[in-house]
């Protein structure tokens, strides 16, 4: 018996040892199945499946690294070169404040100042008083009342002090644009004239810039681009106005005391002046023709004044037609047009306006004039009101800017017949010359759309005729609403009454207390 059960132990041990080893086996597949590698951050797979070590990575970080470090010093570089330019920048401009004297803006400071000592600080006061409108050209925004904000003054003053340095310096480029012998002369800030910017949403802004010398009729105009980026300049040329003529045509029918003011403005500003003007009045009808014709001649006589041109027509008034006929009667070849009204009062500075933004073939000039209140309104407080040199103020209480008028304007004779002109159907008040701007605005030439300074509406009362048109009629109500006051003087007269009850009220409570 022990003998047999030996071999049938021996069996089973082995048999436990085997399933004892496959169980090892399993397990130990199991372990290679499902343990991760021991590094998995150091062996990542390569291109085309290979695979690379933690030195490969290594050297990838660094030469990383060293990239970041070489952009770094090539930042710092070029922060220490942009110090360098502003430090030898603040040296020039300190340069020329110690050199320049001190007159205000030329034509456009009715005061001299005090020169600040800060050189920016002086700037900002200039921009305050000086003419940077910004230009619109369609048929809707509301100009501002301050032309420049107090947010974007420091983007002007780097504006003219990068046109000042292009004057000051000029290149090749600009001596061949002028076709005349550089005269180096040296411009500074108070040799700033006028400024227009328009911004394009998708491009970015331009600026045109003009500076001239005291009593000089030749004008330096830098033309300057910003693209979202640093100011490039586009162009710098020098503009003689010296033969430069504007012939003023004015259309009148009757109001011959008003034709009388506007002479007394036309001789002080034209004659005595600027001296480079031809008037041509285009009169319809037969009333008050002999007075306007001797008032011609007593100026021509007095001031040895001969440019002037008395057109009668024997017609129902129209603008359109008097301007076309204005336009049409001179014969000495081109010459620059300023399309005005009789209740029109302008500047000498309006004039060389004029003459800087209009171009033959290429731009005509839409200001937009700041139309007076009734002085019977807004002087009401006192017994007379001041004479007219004196209402001349921008403020929200005296005026408003005609956004929505586009009468007065500025173009050359050639561009006027090129265009077409006026639709003489229209008669009476309105309308032609809003579709003479859109017909300049369809065409190849700029429109410059801006407020200006130097031209204002005086207020006269106006009468909107029976005969006019529907679309007519709402326009001239709509101008004769706006022409009277401001929405508070309009606001005191409508509850005037009630504002005197008030005070009454007032008056006895105080009296009463008094009393007691």
């Amino acid at each position: 018996m022990p003998r047999r059960g030996l071999p049938l132990q021996g069996r089973v041990r082995w048999l436990f040892l085997c399933l004892f080893l496959l169980l090892v086996l399993l397990l130990f597949a199991y372990l290679l199945e499902c343990t991760p590698p021991a590094d998995v951050s150091l062996v990542l797979p390569g291109l085309a499946g290979e695979y690379y070590g933690k030195e490969y990575y290594q050297a990838l970080l660094q030469e990383q690294e060293e990239r970041h470090l070489n952009r770094a010093a090539s930042l710092k570089r070029q922060i220490a070169q942009l110090k360098q330019e502003l430090q030898e920048m603040s040296e020039k401009l300190k340069l020329l404040q110690d050199k320049k004297e001190l007159p205000g803006m030329q034509g456009l400071v009715e005061a001299k100042d005090q020169e600040p000592g800060d050189l920016l600080e002086y700037l900002h006061s200039q921009i305050d008083k000086a003419e940077v409108y910004q230009l619109e050209m369609g048929l809707t925004r509301h100009p501002e009342e301050k032309p420049v904000r107090k947010d974007r003054r420091d983007e002007l003053v780097e504006v003219i002090e990068a046109a000042l340095d292009i004057i000051n310096n000029p290149d090749e480029e600009d001596r061949v644009e002028d076709d005349m012998p550089m005269q180096r002369q040296t411009y500074t800030e108070s040799h700033f004239i006028e400024g227009l910017y328009r911004t394009e949403r998708d491009k970015g802004t331009l600026y045109e810039l003009s500076f001239a010398k005291e009593d000089s009729t030749s004008f330096r105009h830098v033309t300057l681009f910003r693209p979202f980026g640093p100011l490039m300049k586009v162009r710098s040329v020098t503009v003689e106005m010296s033969g430069m003529i504007i012939n003023i045509i004015v259309p009148l029918a009757g109001r011959v005391e008003t034709f009388l003011q506007f002479l007394h403005n036309f001789r002080e500003v034209c004659v005595q002046q600027d001296r480079r003007v031809h008037l041509t009045v285009v009169y319809f009808g037969q009333e008050g023709l002999e007075e306007v014709k001797s008032s011609l001649e007593k100026i021509s006589r007095e001031e040895n004044f001969s440019n002037y041109t008395l057109i009668p027509v024997d017609e129902e008034f129209s603008r359109g037609r008097g301007l076309d006929i204005g336009a049409r009667a001179w014969k000495k070849g081109d010459v620059l047009m300023f399309f005005c009204d009789v209740d029109i009062h302008f500047t000498p500075e309006f004039l060389n306006t004029c003459r800087l933004n209009s171009a033959p073939n290429k731009k005509v000039f839409y200001p937009v004039v700041f139309s007076l209140y009734n002085p019977a309104i807004v002087y009401g407080n006192l017994e007379l009101a001041p004479p007219i040199e004196l209402q001349l103020i921008h403020k929200k209480d005296t005026g408003f800017w005609r956004d929505f008028g586009f009468g007065m304007t500025c173009q050359y004779r050639s561009d006027f017949l090129n265009i077409g002109g006026f639709d003489l159907e229209v008669k009476g008040w309105g309308v032609e010359d809003v579709h003479l701007y859109r017909k300049y605005l369809r065409s190849d030439l700029i429109a410059i759309r801006t407020p200006v300074s130097g031209l204002f509406h005086l207020w006269h009362e106006k009468q909107c005729a029976d005969g006019l048109t529907p679309e007519q009629y709402r326009m001239c109500i709509q101008s004769k609403a706006m022409n009277e006051a401001s929405h508070s003087h309009l606001g005191m007269l409508v509850f005037r009454e009630e504002i005197e009850v008030h005070l009454r009220k007032q008056a006895f409570k105080t009296q009463s207390k008094a009393e007691d």
